[in-house]
């Protein structure tokens, strides 16, 4: 679809329910998150057993719970993420791309990279080139990267998509809305931005919504938008991931829901 009709897709977008259908639609595609500091083992333990249970994309820690969490994703097709850079975007690049490796050392498979947004927030677009092209040199092609571009400090359009195409072209695997650390994380109007470079791509680059999506009613939004801009045979874990913390519960919930009672 052209994505100059983008204004119509967006307020059809919002007009999406959740209904059971899209519920389990987008179960398989949540990174079930947990990103506090303070965790304790038996509690990763307990998030890696329901994101078997109910059959999510991955489980994004922080880097020191890996080898618990891997002991606990054995024999599971649950895909193990953490965060590098985060959750502030420093400009050290070399700094990032060590802690990249260390978690793919770990077990990582995904790593979630913030990008260097001081850096970026002055409009050094290249700094994103830097990052994703240094991170990827250190671990290889079979790291799945996603870039969090946190598209609610940058606000900017011009900015966003520059930084996206920068990141693309480097060779980043997913562009992420936000690290759910600040204010505004994701919008719908952030998202089609994002979109907007992906379909640029051919759709071979994956997108991420986080940030500020608790609900499946908050979830729904965006994967009508992806429907509509993309469609729906684009739609896979593979390319579209949706993280966060709070949004499992509501999502079995809806999914379980009998559509005609």
């Amino acid at each position: 679809m052209p994505l100059n009709l983008f204004p119509g897709i967006l307020e059809a977008a919002r007009r999406a329910r959740a209904d059971p259908t899209t519920a389990r639609r987008i179960l398989p595609l949540l990174d079930l998150t947990s990103l506090r500091g303070d965790e304790s083992d038996g509690e990763i333990e307990a998030l890696c057993a329901r994101a078997i249970c109910h059959g999510v994309a991955a489980v994004c820690i922080f880097a020191r719970y890996l080898g618990t969490a891997r002991r606990a994703l054995t024999g599971s097709s649950v895909r193990l993420a953490t965060v590098a850079g985060f959750p502030s975007g420093g400009d050290d690049i070399a700094a990032t791309a060590e802690e990249v490796v260390a978690a793919v050392s770990a077990g990582a498979q995904e790593v979630d990279i913030v990008a260097p947004l001081a850096a970026l927030r002055e409009g050094d677009v290249a700094s994103v080139t830097e990052l994703v092209e240094a991170c990827r040199s250190a671990v290889g092609a079979s790291v799945t990267m996603k870039l969090i571009l946190e598209t609610g400090l940058l606000r900017d359009p011009a900015l966003i998509t520059a930084a996206a195409r920068a990141a693309v072209m480097a060779g980043v695997d997913f562009l992420k809305t936000s690290t759910g650390k600040i204010p505004e994380g994701a919008t719908p109007e952030a998202a089609a931005l994002l979109l907007q470079v992906i379909d640029e791509t051919g759709g071979r680059v994956g997108l991420k919504i986080a940030g500020g999506v608790r609900t499946s009613a908050d979830a729904a939004p965006y994967l009508a938008l992806v429907d509509a801009s993309l469609g729906t045979d684009w739609v896979s874990p593979s390319r579209l991931r949706f993280g966060a913390s709070a949004l499992l519960d509501d999502l079995v919930r809806i999914a379980n829901t009998d559509p005609m009672s």
